[in-house]
């Protein structure tokens, strides 16, 4: 090759000739943003390197599991001590333990939990003990919120209030998402409607309580407020989709921020992944005793996996966890990632660009919108076009976010100030070509 040669597009290249779409995970081919994507050959702190030895700073951080930045020292020294321990046995260990412990000590409600391997494996999971724990089939979900590509959940809305839902996959029959109503983000007369319509056959009401994969959008307090009083009053669970938004919002999840402004506020089962990994492949699922073990062995709710609290994995999300604890790392990584948020604002409003920004902890989301959107239909009229400009001026610039429209970012520990003047920096040089052309 010669010296000129993009390093990334040959790659790419390659890739397409051994993997559909030269990519593991749709999201990472730059379908939706047009492009090659960066193949990344190392990363520390807060930035990456590509094939073509570029540094990017960067805001998925492996789509949210990186909360202290890459290479952290504590976790690299525990994973390393891990692996020479040995890589997987099948047979329990005291470490799993350790971090159901954890975990449980920071989620109230949660007296057990059960370890897996990823986020769509723990949703998945978690959806079928609330049907064995309650009896009942049909489950709530909502249009715009991901719970991974288990076939009942890969589901759109119908047309109209309270319908069943179409797949949203091939390879999906009709029948499997039968029982999957998918009702409006932020709708309370949609939601009691469909309540009363079908409250004694709901299992569960599966929801994100900030959806990270329509970007970033909250639910309000009033709706969280009824879906929980609903649950109670017809015997449905209510589980918490907290793979993005745990120990990524606050160290109680998304679960204490909605607590703080609803007295006694807890969901019955959360499901949760990304952070408590740090980066390896580890997610999980909790509730209350009575529920939890309605699983085997104890119970007639079947779950296993091969993988299933490893032991190298286990390591890195304990380390993660232990880290994230410390006095002060949530205040600290809430006013950076605040900064950020504020940076782009005033940038973009400088520029007369229509732009909203909201953030909660490490996690963020942007719409090329004058308003923040507060369902999936209102996120669907953002900007596409332009969103793909300031995209790949960021990333002309050395910045990396989400190659898609609908998807959240997430800033680490390990991003300083310095980090996000730079960024800042580059969004007002794009937003600035972006002006001068409309």
């Amino acid at each position: 090759m010669t010296q000129n040669t993009d390093l990334n597009l040959a790659l790419f290249e390659r890739a397409r000739q051994c993997i559909p779409g030269g990519v593991n995970s749709p999201v990472r081919a730059f379908r939706a943003v047009g492009g090659t994507p960066r193949f990344v050959q190392r990363a520390q702190g807060a930035a990456f390197w590509d094939a073509n030895g570029k540094r990017y700073l960067d805001y998925i951080g492996s789509w949210g599991p990186m909360i202290l930045g890459h290479g952290h020292p504590a976790v690299v020294q525990a994973v390393q001590q891990a692996v020479l321990e040995g890589f997987s046995y099948g047979a329990p260990t005291e470490r799993e333990i350790e971090l159901a412990e954890e975990i449980i000590a920071l989620r109230p409600g949660m007296e057990m939990v059960r370890l897996v391997s990823s986020g769509t494996e723990a949703a998945m999971s978690a959806i079928r003990l609330a049907r064995g724990a309650t009896g009942r089939s049909k489950l709530i979900k909502f249009e715009g919120c991901y719970h991974g590509h288990a076939d009942a959940l890969l589901v759109k809305a119908g047309s109209g209030l309270a319908t069943f839902g179409n797949p949203t996959s091939a390879g999906v029959p009709p029948e499997v998402v039968q029982h999957t109503l998918v009702l409006e983000y932020n709708n309370v007369a949609q939601l009691e409607e469909a309540f009363a319509l079908h409250g004694p056959e709901l299992a569960c009401l599966i929801i994100e309580p900030i959806a990270g994969n329509m970007n970033f959008v909250r639910a309000s307090v009033p709706f969280m407020r009824r879906c929980r009083e609903l649950c109670t009053q017809h015997g449905a669970l209510l589980v918490f989709d907290e793979v993005m938004t745990g120990f990524r919002v606050a160290l109680g999840g998304a679960q204490s921020v909605y607590a703080a402004a609803i007295p006694g506020f807890a969901p019955d089962l959360s499901v949760l992944g990304k952070v408590i990994g740090g980066g390896m492949p580890l997610a999980a699922f909790g509730g209350p005793r009575s529920v939890m073990e309605q699983l085997a062995p104890l119970g007639p709710v079947y779950q296993a996996g091969t993988l299933s609290g490893n032991p190298v994995a286990t390591a890195c999300g304990l380390a993660t966890l232990r880290e994230i604890r410390k006095p002060g790392f949530f205040d600290a990584l809430a006013t950076r990632t605040q900064s950020l948020i504020d940076g782009l604002q005033a940038a973009a409003t400088a520029e007369g660009i229509g732009f909203s920004g909201d953030c909660q902890g490490g996690m963020f989301g942007f719409f090329l919108l004058p308003e923040l959107p507060q369902n999936y239909l209102q996120v669907m009229k953002s900007d596409g076009a332009r969103f793909n400009q300031l995209f790949h001026g960021l990333l002309d610039r050395g910045i990396y976010i989400a190659p898609a429209l609908y998807e959240a970012g997430f800033v680490s520990s390990a991003h300083t100030e310095d980090d996000v003047a730079e960024t800042v920096a580059a969004a007002r040089a794009v937003f600035r070509e972006m002006s001068s052309r409309a």
